[in-house]
């Protein structure tokens, strides 16, 4: 299996352009970082991700309609490309593979 190194911010932003569906783009990408993962990040910092996954090849994007409620400007939409979804199974595999070799009693809180 050809490894694919994401980091943990990159592939959770990838996660997430996959869950929306074509809807991604950074507002909704950083609202439903913040609604799954508890985890609030900027739009720039979203923004910049996806502009770094894009220039790896594992998203790509287009632009959507211009909208009133943005002033008339068009949102960036990005979707998951073959690329991405490849590293993303390649990662669920790897993380599969390795949580199924941590042996029971190594996770376990003493104490409790």
């Amino acid at each position: 299996m050809r490894r694919t190194y994401l980091g943990e911010f990159e592939e959770v932003v990838l996660l997430m352009v996959a869950i929306l569906d074509g809807e991604a783009y950074g507002v909704t990408v950083s609202q439903a970082l913040e609604e799954h993962t508890g985890r609030l990040v900027t739009f720039g910092t979203v923004h910049n991700t996806l502009i770094r996954l894009e220039e790896k090849g594992f998203v790509s994007s287009e632009l959507g309609g211009a909208t009133a409620e943005r002033g008339g400007r068009r949102k960036r939409l990005f979707q998951v490309t073959a690329l991405g979804s490849q590293a993303l199974q390649d990662i669920q595999q790897l993380r599969n593979q390795l949580w199924h070799l941590v042996p029971p009693h190594a996770l376990k809180v003493s104490g409790l």
